[in-house]
């Protein structure tokens, strides 16, 4: 990264090309194709706070966060692949779990991800708390984790 600065701003809704084009660069490798029509719909109509994260203007990662209740959770997060380990999904990761305890007031944390993407989470305070084979698509395991540093 260098002397860049990264700037986590709200997502805008003529940054969705943008945010479709991160999920293809993920696909397949992190996701199946059949959840780009998923993520679409969850920009179009689930979405509640979700932020991208710039790097020199350019989008390179971004996710939401969303409530039920006093359980928030952490929703589609998107790295490009030429930005790993570099510490912008963590710093994106954390920056989110924070909205949810301060404005949000989040009794608990959870985030529903795959087995792909687990140790991540795992790494970072999350719990596993239930595996669903095959729920995104073939391959693709559901990982029900609960943050634990609340």
């Amino acid at each position: 990264m260098g002397n860049q600065i990264l700037h986590i701003r709200p997502y805008h809704k003529k940054d969705q090309s943008h945010l479709i084009n991160l999920l293809q660069l993920n696909t397949p490798k992190y996701f199946s194709e059949e959840e780009e029509i998923d993520f679409i719909h969850y920009l179009e109509k689930e979405r509640e706070d979700y932020f991208v994260v710039e790097l020199s203007s350019k989008i390179v990662d971004c996710g939401g966060i969303n409530t039920q209740g006093d359980i928030g959770i952490l929703s589609w997060a998107l790295l490009h692949p030429d930005f790993q380990q570099q510490g912008i999904g963590s710093q994106l990761r954390q920056y989110r779990i924070q909205r949810l305890l301060q404005q949000k007031n989040s009794s608990k944390i959870q985030v529903r991800t795959s087995q792909l993407v687990e140790p991540f989470y795992r790494k970072n305070g999350f719990q596993l708390i239930e595996i669903k084979k095959d729920y995104w698509a073939k391959g693709f395991d559901l990982y029900f984790m609960e943050y634990q540093n609340i």
